[in-house]
């Protein structure tokens, strides 16, 4: 491989993708629509079967919300819902997508995975130059790491089978947009 990678798997959390998940209704049959699961779990095993580091980006919050910023349309009601929680069942990852013991868990305040986070020291003190990216949503999470990775300069490549929006028209309209910062493949097509 000519260069070095990291297989993020961003929000794949309880909360999210769980059936008894806020997200049950949303991005659950979507991901189930789409064989998003099963995309992923091949991903991960790849990834693991190649040499590549794995890592965990999750949203949350401390128990008192004090990083919750309370006007963003996205983040506001997360107190109110009692959803993304640290420490909670809701911002675990989904089990079959588990991380293994060492596996970097870069926790994130906001939608981007380099906002306030510890994943771009990660990336430079390991040499790592390319980003292979899974999660949900496909709007946020992954959007915002392929236009900041694209800007640090990052190749990123978007595992689109592995990533959901909580309509199709948000995952096909996001993926439709990041074609011009990203390879668009998918976890039996990615090469590693």
């Amino acid at each position: 491989m000519p260069e070095k990678s990291i297989l993020l798997v961003m929000d794949m959390l309880n909360d999210l993708i769980h059936p008894e998940g806020m997200g049950a209704k949303s991005y659950v049959p979507l991901c189930q629509e789409r064989g998003v699961y099963d995309a992923t779990r091949l991903a991960i095993r790849r990834a693991r079967e190649a040499g590549l580091m794995v890592g965990y980006v999750r949203v949350g919050f401390s128990p008192d919300y004090a990083e919750c910023p309370p006007g963003s349309p996205i983040f506001s009601k997360a107190r109110d819902h009692n959803v993304f929680t640290l420490g909670g069942w809701g911002t675990e990852v989904f089990a079959d997508f588990a991380p293994q013991e060492g596996d970097p868990d870069i926790i994130k305040h906001r939608v981007s995975p380099f906002y306030g986070t510890k994943l771009e020291p990660l990336l430079r003190a390991q040499g790592i130059s390319r980003l292979v990216l899974a999660g949900v949503s496909t709007n946020g999470v992954v959007s915002a790491a392929v236009r900041e990775g694209h800007d640090r300069d990052y190749e990123c490549v978007v595992l689109e089978d592995c990533c959901a929006g909580a309509t199709r028209e948000e995952h096909d309209f996001a993926l439709a947009g990041l074609k011009r910062y990203a390879t668009i493949t998918t976890a039996s097509d990615l090469t590693l």
